[in-house]
C-alpha cells in the first residue's frame, strides 16, 4: 500500500483499538507502525496484539513496524490515612524509611532508597505530576526534608519526580526485564527505554537486546538533555516524550527542547519521533483543535521522522478519525510551497564514511537530473537511514531481502519498503530496481531513478556504488534486454545468505 507521504505515524494499541479488524482500519488510515504499551499490556495480551499486527502487514503485504515500548521505573509515595491529605504552602513535610506508620500531612513513607542516596538539598520534588512542588532543605541517608513551595491535595501512591537529581538507578526494572525478554521474544521490532538518565542506560540494554531489535530511548528527563551528544550517539532512534519532560522542566523549554532533539538526532541520521498530546482533544472529539493541528504540523515541518498517538488510538472514542487527521494534516504539509525550504533549512554535513557520501552524492544527482524515485538495496537498513537524512524530496524505496529490516524502516522518514530477494548480477540489481519503482507506481516510463548498492551484492554495510537508470514502457531500464549482463558477461559475486547476516 503505497503511501503519500514521508512522515511516518505511530498508534499506540488499546482497549479502542486491539481487535485485529480495527487493527486493520487503523493500518488502512495510515499507521506505520503499531505502539505496544508494556505498562498497561500482559505478555499473552502483547502476544495477541503483536500476531494481529503481523498478519495485517502479511495479508496487506505490507511491512509494518511493532514498538514495545516498556514501563520504566516509577516512583512512588506510601500510603496516607484516609487516602489523601492536604499539605500546606510553606510547610516543612518529610520522606522518610518508616514503612510501617501510616503517612501524614507532614510526613510519608518514600519506598525508594535510590532516592535518599542521591538527592541533595536545593533539589526541587514534584509530587502528582507537578502539580505539588517542594524543595529539599535536608538529606540524610533515611530521611529527607523539604519546604512545601505549592501544595494541594495529595493521595496515596502518586508519582514523585526529581528533575535536578542524577538517580543512582537503572533504567530497566525486574518488570522490565522480564517485558523485554517477552518483547524479543515476540520479534518487536523496536524497543523503547524509558527513564533514560544517560548514554550508559542505553548502553545496559543494548547489550541485553544483543542486536534482536533497536533502541528507541524516550527523552523525557532533565539529565538525559544533560547528556544528550552521548546519547544521541548511543542510540538508535529518539523519541520527544514531551508530556514527562513537560513535568520535569518548565514547559516553556520543551518547544525548544523538541527542536533541539529533533536537529541533532537528524544530523546523525537516526530516527526521530515526537510524541505526547498530539491530537489530545480527539479522546473525545471527533474534531482536534486548531493548536493540536498546528502542533502536529510543526513537528512536520521540523522533519520528524514520525508523529505518535498515545490515548487518542489506545482509549479514545476517535482512533479512525485521529489517524485520518495526522494523514491529511502531514499530506498538506508536505505539499505546501514552502515546506522543501523549511526543512533543509537545517544542512548536515555527510559524516565521513563512504556509505554517507554516496548517499549524499544520491541526493545532489537525484536534484540535478530531476529522476522520480531514489532506489537503496539495504540490508541492514543504514543505506536507507543515510539516505532518508538528506530529506529528498522524491520518494525513497528501500530494497531488502529481511523482514526485521523492512519493518524496522517502517519508522525513517520516507522510506517506502519493498520485501525483494537479493539481484544475482549488476544487470539483474539495476532491472529490479526499476521494475520495482515502476511496478509501485513511484515512476511512470521515460523518468529515471537513482539506485544505490554494494558491490559485492549481498555484503552488508558496503554501500558503494551509485547507478543513474531510466525506464521504458515496460518498467525495465532502457535499452536493457531482460536478460542483459554486465561488460564481459560475468556475473559479480554474490555473498551467500549464510554469510550475509542481518
Amino acid at each position: 500500500m503505497k503511501r503519500d507521504r514521508r512522515v511516518k505515524i505511530v498508534a499506540t494499541l488499546g482497549p479502542a483499538s486491539s481487535s485485529p479488524e480495527m487493527i486493520q482500519r487503523l493500518f488502512e488510515a495510515g499507521v506505520d507502525v503499531f505502539r505496544i504499551n508494556m505498562s498497561h499490556s500482559t505478555h499473552e495480551g502483547a502476544r495477541e496484539l503483536l500476531t494481529s499486527v503481523r498478519a495485517v502487514a502479511s495479508r496487506n503485504r505490507h511491512s509494518i513496524g511493532i514498538l514495545a515500548d516498556l514501563q520504566g521505573p516509577k516512583l512512588r509515595l506510601g500510603e496516607f490515612q484516609g487516602g489523601r491529605v492536604f499539605v500546606a504552602d510553606g510547610s516543612t513535610f518529610q520522606f522518610d524509611a518508616d514503612e510501617k506508620t501510616v503517612g501524614t500531612a507532614n510526613r510519608v513513607y518514600l519506598p525508594h532508597p535510590q532516592i535518599f542516596s542521591g538527592v541533595e538539598p536545593g533539589h526541587n520534588l514534584l509530587l502528582d505530576d507537578g502539580k505539588i512542588r517542594m524543595r529539599v532543605t535536608e538529606a540524610k541517608p533515611d530521611r529527607i526534608t523539604a519546604e512545601v513551595i505549592n501544595g494541594g491535595a495529595l493521595a496515596s501512591r502518586k508519582g514523585i519526580s526529581l528533575p535536578d537529581t542524577l538517580l543512582p538507578m537503572s533504567a530497566l526494572t525486574p518488570k522490565d526485564r522480564a517485558d523485554l525478554d517477552c518483547a524479543l521474544e515476540l520479534g518487536a521490532d523496536w524497543i523503547a527505554l524509558s527513564f533514560v538518565q544517560r548514554a550508559q542506560d542505553i548502553i545496559e540494554a543494548k547489550a541485553i537486546i544483543d542486536g534482536r531489535a533497536l533502541v528507541l530511548a524516550k527523552i523525557e528527563k532533565p539529565s538525559a538533555i544533560d547528556d544528550l551528544d552521548a546519547i544521541i550517539a548511543a542510540g538508535d532512534a529518539f523519541m520527544v516524550a514531551r508530556g514527562d519532560l513537560g513535568v520535569e522542566l518548565p514547559v516553556e523549554r520543551v518547544p525548544g527542547l523538541q527542536k533541539r532533539i529533533t536537529r541533532k538526532a537528524r544530523s546523525a541520521g537516526k530516527p526521530i519521533v515526537v510524541a505526547t498530546q498530539m491530537l489530545e482533544s480527539m479522546i473525545s472529539s471527533p474534531m482536534p483543535t486548531r493548536a493540536e493541528v498546528s502542533d502536529v504540523a510543526t513537528a512536520v515541518f521540523d522533519g520528524a521522522d514520525a508523529v505518535m498517538l498515545s490515548a487518542e488510538s489506545a482509549v479514545g472514542q476517535y482512533p479512525i478519525e485521529a489517524i485520518q487527521m495526522m494523514d491529511r494534516i502531514a499530506i498538506q504539509v508536505e505539499s505546501d510551497p514552502s515546506y522543501d525550504t523549511i526543512i533543509h533549512t537545517n544542512e548536515f554535513a555527510p559524516q565521513p564514511t563512504g556509505a554517507d557520501a554516496i548517499s549524499a552524492a544520491a541526493y545532489a544527482i537525484a536534484n540535478t537530473v530531476k529522476v522520480a524515485a531514489i532506489v537503496c538495496y539495504t540490508a541492514t537498513g543504514s543505506t536507507a537511514l543515510r539516505v532518508a537524512r538528506e530529506r529528498p524530496n522524491l520518494p525513497v524505496i528501500g530494497l531488502t531481502p529481511i523482514a526485521e529490516t523492512a519493518q524496522r524502516l517502517a519508522l525513517v522518514w520516507g522510506i517506502q519498503t519493498v520485501r525483494t530477494s537479493d539481484p544475482e548480477d549488476l544487470s539483474d540489481m539495476v532491472r529490479k530496481a526499476c521494475r520495482i519503482a515502476f511496478e509501485e507506481g513511484y515512476v511512470k516510463a521515460g523518468e529515471g531513478v537513482v539506485i544505490t548498492c554494494g558491490v559485492p551484492l549481498g555484503s552488508p554495510g558496503a554501500t558503494n556504488m551509485i547507478r543513474l537508470a531510466f525506464i521504458d514502457e515496460l518498467g525495465l531500464p532502457d535499452g536493457h534486454s531482460p536478460d542483459a549482463l554486465p561488460v564481459g558477461g560475468k556475473k559479480l559475486p554474490v555473498k551467500p545468505a549464510s554469510e550475509r547476516g542481518g
